[in-house]
């Protein structure tokens, strides 16, 4: 086959997006993906589009000039060939009216912003993936109702006052029997009945003899080689002048497969392809009828919501194929566990049932039958037992743990989603207090909530006290190996525990206002340490300082600015400010008139991980920026990940085209240093150069003979 006739059989994905950067975004992460693409800025040409090449998947935005992605995804649904393709709409993370009105526009499915790349094509290839297999059972339905109709249907007729039986040739075929050697009677007949379906049979033949009326139903009969056939039977009754029974008459008709593909449906409806276990619909369906049970009788049901812990690095690290199939083996182990241990639930009156997979590593269990929190609690810890049995992948042994989190009907609500939000949060709350453990929801402050207290009061003050320090880690032109700035990253030095990472305490710090004295206390102390460096003749360079949230948007900070720029003497020029796409996409119109009013001072201004969030260049031309910062996460298996890769490769273009910087971050190696190199990236930040330093280290770092054979060396190696 030659490479023309390969490319017009790969997987052609629309992708409908009115942003740019979007569309080039997802363009670059498919196409890596072996997807070939094309582009429609909005709603009417995306049914153009799709009327011209008939796409194998769509993944549309919702919110688009012209047509929007609902009026679009209607439209298509009109068309021929459009009915079955897979729509994903993409909306906003919390935008739960969008999510509702996609399934109203009868979507598949859809993804939130900001897109979480490195899954994207999974989610693509599963619905692809979906679809062949609903061809697939459609196809077979069709054949068989084709069948179903011209075929000659197997007759008998039974002689119920004279006990005699006849069938065609085409009932000995259907039951896989020798018509020379097999006799037929009523009793013989029976015996090839499932012994399960016996009774059923026997009670519709039984009824329509009593009251004189057909009979049809569905059973399963047993071959002569012990394998399992579903047959449709239907019968009338032949009554004598008398008005009595004398015979029936019937057919029969092999639906074995018709029962199968029913059978597929259903799964793929109800249950997870990848664990078995029921899925979220089948799991909210199953949990209404126990709550409406549970009402009508007066009894109690708890929802115990797992989450795997530090699950996303088992993918990260080893791989989605590695995370598949350790998720497989936890649901196995958790299944297998719950039917072992069946009568020793109901030895405690527990009750375990509809264990089921949410999406994720999230997984969902209900107990009924219990009178105490007591019992709840002891098979939450048996659950946690049996998550940390070992998981065996290739001859290689996993361990992971898992949280949870218990939500009690009817007292901690009274409907199914009211008891999943709360089974979440308490899950979150267990997560928070060290994993491998399980809380119980509660509207009172617990211990874990005390802890967060105390932290809060800590960290007050720490700032009093000047517990907090900063280090600052280099950022080094691709090029030439200079250093061309430092970002300043803030630690605290906590007299007991030593070095407090911000991971730990930022959290905190926004929850209860605090992030607005620490990060002022940050940009005045990262400002001062600038000019004192300057003044002891170090090279001007670059200081970059993070912005929260709570600290941009409040209503004094450009003033604040300018007074710290002011009282430490340092020039606007040498101030960096990096912001979050999250920040800077609140309160858009103040938003653009405060970054044009801190480009007035002079001052650069930098978006952080950039890619992760929204990655639209409707922001990126609207906004007075200079800097786009590649997330590490793009950055950490580069060049090797082709996904990784290909994302970044877009980000330099699109920064490149409109004229701003980009900075890699967490370069650790030397491969990625020339990739990011040689695909035109700016500046270079992480541990190949450097850890972030605190002071005294910063001024021996500059001043020493190492860092300048290391500058020349690496001017060598970039040469190469």
């Amino acid at each position: 086959m030659s490479d023309n006739s390969q490319q017009q059989y790969k997987t052609l994905v629309l992708v409908v997006d009115d942003d740019p950067a979007q569309r080039l975004l997802l363009d670059a992460t498919l196409s890596q993906a072996g997807m070939r693409v094309n582009q429609a800025k909005n709603g009417a040409e995306a049914i153009d589009s799709f009327k011209q090449s008939n796409p194998d998947i769509i993944l549309m935005d919702i919110k688009m000039p012209v047509m929007d992605g609902l009026q679009a995804c209607q439209q298509i649904r009109q068309l021929t060939n459009g009915k079955d393709v897979p729509i994903v709409l993409i909306t906003g993370l919390d935008d739960h009216a969008s999510i509702q009105q996609a399934f109203d526009a009868d979507a598949t499915d859809f993804i939130t912003k900001p897109v979480n790349w490195p899954i994207l094509t999974h989610r693509v290839r599963y619905l692809l993936k979906a679809r062949e297999n609903f061809y697939a059972l459609r196809e077979s339905q069709t054949r068989l109702s084709d069948a179903q109709r011209i075929a000659s249907l197997g007759n008998w007729d039974w002689d119920v006052v004279n006990q005699k039986m006849e069938w065609s040739d085409q009932v000995f075929k259907v039951f896989g029997l020798d018509k020379k050697t097999f006799e037929v009677t009523k009793e013989t007949f029976f015996n090839l009945v499932h012994p399960d379906d016996k009774q059923s049979v026997i009670q519709a033949i039984e009824k329509s003899l009593t009251q004189l009326k057909p009979y049809n139903v569905d059973h399963r009969i047993i071959l002569p080689d012990g394998s399992e056939r579903t047959i449709y039977e239907q019968a009338e009754v032949v009554l004598s002048s008398q008005g009595q029974a004398v015979r029936l008459q019937g057919t029969v008709q092999d639906i074995t497969q018709r029962k199968k593909a029913e059978h597929q449906i259903q799964r793929l409806a109800y249950y997870d392809t990848l664990t078995g276990l029921p899925n979220r619909a089948h799991f909210k369906e199953h949990a209404k009828r126990a709550l409406g049970k549970a009402k009508t009788e007066g009894h109690k049901v708890a929802l115990i919501f797992i989450d795997l812990d530090a699950f996303k690095r088992v993918n990260d690290t080893l791989g989605h194929d590695t995370g598949d199939e350790l998720l497989k083996g936890i649901a196995k182990n958790l299944r297998n566990h719950l039917r072992v241990t069946d009568s020793v639930s109901k030895t405690d009156l527990v009750n375990a049932t509809c264990l089921s997979r949410l999406g994720g590593d999230e997984f969902t269990l209900l107990l009924d039958g219990f009178n105490s929190a007591n019992e709840v609690a002891g098979v939450a810890r048996r659950l946690l037992d049996q998550l940390g049995q070992p998981v065996y992948i290739n001859d290689q042994e996993f361990f992971i743990s898992g949280s949870m989190g218990i939500a009690n009907y009817p007292e901690d609500g009274e409907d199914v989603d009211t008891l999943l939000k709360h089974a979440d949060i308490a899950m979150y709350q267990a997560k928070k207090r060290g994993q491998n453990d399980f809380q119980f929801y509660s509207r009172q402050l617990n211990n874990h909530t005390r802890e967060r207290l105390g932290l809060e009061s800590k960290l007050r003050k720490a700032l009093e006290r000047d517990e907090l320090v900063l280090h600052y880690q280099p950022q080094v032109s691709a090029i030439s190996g200079e250093v061309m700035g430092l970002e300043a990253l803030i630690r605290w030095q906590d007299p007991e525990k030593g070095l407090v990472p911000p991971g730990q305490f930022i959290p905190v710090a926004e929850e209860s206002g605090l992030i607005k004295p620490i990060g002022e206390w940050v940009l005045q102390t990262a400002c001062k340490q600038a000019r004192i460096w300057q003044q002891k003749g170090l090279k001007p360079i670059r200081m970059s300082v993070n912005l929260s949230s709570h600290q941009f948007h409040q209503k004094n900070f450009i003033q604040q600015v300018r007074n710290i720029l002011d009282s430490s003497g340092l020039a606007a020029q040498y101030l960096e400010l990096e912001m979050t796409e999250s920040v800077i996409m609140q309160q858009l119109d103040k938003t653009i008139t405060d970054l044009n009013r801190l480009k007035d001072i002079g001052i650069t201004l930098s978006i952080d991980d950039f890619g992760t969030g929204y990655s639209s260049m409707s922001y990126l031309k609207r906004f007075p920026l200079d800097t786009l910062k590649i997330d590490r996460s793009f950055v950490t298996d580069i060049p090797g990940d082709v996904s990784g890769a290909a994302i970044t490769r877009a980000i330099i273009t699109l920064a490149k085209s409109l004229g701003l910087t980009t900075i890699a971050e967490g370069v650790e190696k030397q491969d990625q240093l020339s990739f990011l190199r040689e695909n035109g990236c700016d500046f270079i930040q992480g541990y190949y150069f450097s850890r972030p330093l605190p002071v005294k280290e910063v001024e021996v770092f500059f001043g020493s003979q190492k860092f300048n054979s290391y500058q020349s060396g690496s001017q060598a190696y970039l040469q190469d």
